[in-house]
């Protein structure tokens, strides 16, 4: 069960490794583009170039759901951000249970978005975690997890895909184990957990207010959904890379810095500056902040909007 390419790695080793999988569920095909055409997830592309079965029910409570599930008489269930939480009748089928690849290092950063919590907490370390699903909101009893640090370039995109891969090695050192029944669950320590909550599209907004560095982790987090902007001119304008530096000022004012990776910008923020590295006009392709000065010429000393 998984909807997105973090559970394309978790797909590919079991087939690979020879697992049976019996069938393969995953979100409702869903519009997109600027035709709204109907576009398969990344999961459903997969398995039917594997040529698996594949389920796309809109929910899991349906007495039929679970009659059809329980038919495959599945020994486990695997489950990578499937995006539909399981109820109780279901997690009851599988002998085995149902176990989780979760992109955190588990009691923290339970729920929705764990990667970009992760960057925005300034986390140095995040990893991945396997646990027995229950009913709660990731609160399982955890089978195993591994760490990887968090470089200063990471952003949501980036991290997902090195956890994503991280997950499928993960699950295959420990399916096996779980299967002869050589492994226990331990329980989470729910006093030491945190929790994400889902990004929405319209908190992209940067505020020139806030700390130069709690802004620079917000660029990251946001990469590439739903991304930070602000604007110039009427127009939006997308922050894709940035960096923290020293400085102060009035928030929101644009300035000239130099030698930062090139010849930049900067915009004050409430504390410190934040260096634009690259920039994307709206209706315009992605460029570097220095290119982007070299069209826009008032761009540097105007006050963006807070």
């Amino acid at each position: 069960m998984g909807t997105p390419e973090f559970a394309l790695p978790a797909l590919d080793r079991l087939v690979s490794g020879g697992h049976e999988v019996l069938a393969v569920y995953t979100q409702p095909d869903k519009p997109a583009g600027r035709g709204r055409g109907l576009v398969s997830s990344a999961v459903k592309k997969a398995a039917l170039d594997y040529g698996l079965p594949v389920w796309q029910p809109p929910s899991l409570r349906p007495p039929e759901e679970r009659e059809r599930l329980a038919s495959l008489r599945p020994d486990v269930i695997i489950v990578a951000a499937f995006g539909l939480l399981l109820p109780q009748s279901i997690l009851d089928i599988p002998p085995l249970g149902c176990l989780n690849i979760h992109p955190s290092l588990l009691p923290r950063h339970r729920g929705p978005s764990p990667v970009a919590a992760a960057i925005l907490a300034g986390d140095e370390i995040t990893g991945v975690s396997i646990m027995l699903l229950d009913r709660g909101m990731d609160t399982g009893p955890l089978l195993a997890q591994q760490q990887v640090s968090i470089s200063p370039q990471d952003t949501t995109g980036s991290l997902t895909a090195k956890l994503a891969q991280l997950g499928g090695q993960l699950l295959m050192q420990t399916l096996p184990i779980w299967l002869e029944g050589k492994l226990t669950p331990q329980p989470q320590d729910n006093e030491k957990a945190t929790y994400s909550r889902l990004i929405t599209k319209e908190e992209g907004e940067i505020d020139w207010h806030r700390p130069a560095i709690e802004l620079w982790r917000k660029v990251r987090a946001f990469q590439p959904w739903p991304g930070c902007y602000t604007t110039w001119q009427g127009r939006l304008l997308k922050v894709i890379e940035a960096i923290p530096l020293p400085g102060g000022g009035e928030p929101g004012r644009v300035i000239a810095i130099e030698e930062v990776q090139g010849d930049t910008v900067g915009v004050q923020a409430g504390e410190g500056v934040l260096g634009l590295l690259q920039l994307q006009l709206e209706g315009k392709r992605i460029m570097s902040a220095e290119e982007f000065v070299r069209g826009q010429r008032s761009f540097i000393g105007a006050l963006l909007p807070c």
